[in-house]
């Protein structure tokens, strides 16, 4: 597995504080559009806007070390790949047992002059939502699109509601 790391991280962002523009004289409340006049006894009056503390602002490195499980966790994209592993290995063995027990498939014999459909492994991490590793899925599709009609099929069926 290859980790991709981005080349170049700046040694040291400079942070980018934004606050909301003053007005000296508080007759522009009044005018504000969907903005109501201040009353004179509010409680909210009392604190100025130069006494409330800054927002939280983060640097572009405090990002990227909040997203570094993006970079660690790569999906395989071949059999061989997630073969070397043992959670992709129970993963794929789980697939195969919930096929054979909801007999989604059954082996017959093919017939003369038609072509076999391929298979193919998906494989997709699912995450929690704090970003832990919830399971690994794994999936076995048939590639239907290597199909062509009047060779492999004659028809197709799709319902519709």
């Amino acid at each position: 597995m290859q980790l991709k790391v981005p080349l170049e991280v700046p040694a040291k962002p400079a942070p980018v504080i934004i606050t909301p523009p003053t007005s000296s004289s508080s007759s522009s409340d009044a005018t504000t559009p969907n903005r109501e006049p201040r009353s004179n006894n509010s409680s909210l009056e009392s604190v100025s806007l130069e006494e409330t503390p800054p927002r939280k602002v983060r640097t572009l490195r405090e990002i990227y070390e909040s997203c570094a499980f993006a970079l660690m966790v790569t999906d395989p994209t071949t059999y061989k790949e997630a073969a070397e592993t043992k959670a992709w290995q129970n993963a794929m063995e789980e697939e195969i047992l919930a096929i054979q027990r909801n007999k989604t498939w059954e082996l017959v014999d093919l017939p003369e002059r038609k072509n076999t459909i391929g298979l193919k492994w998906i494989f997709k991490t699912k995450y929690n939502a704090d970003g832990s590793i919830q399971k690994h899925k794994a999936q076995l599709v048939a590639k239907g699109y290597s199909q062509l009609q009047g060779v492999d099929f004659d028809e197709t069926f799709s319902p519709v509601a």
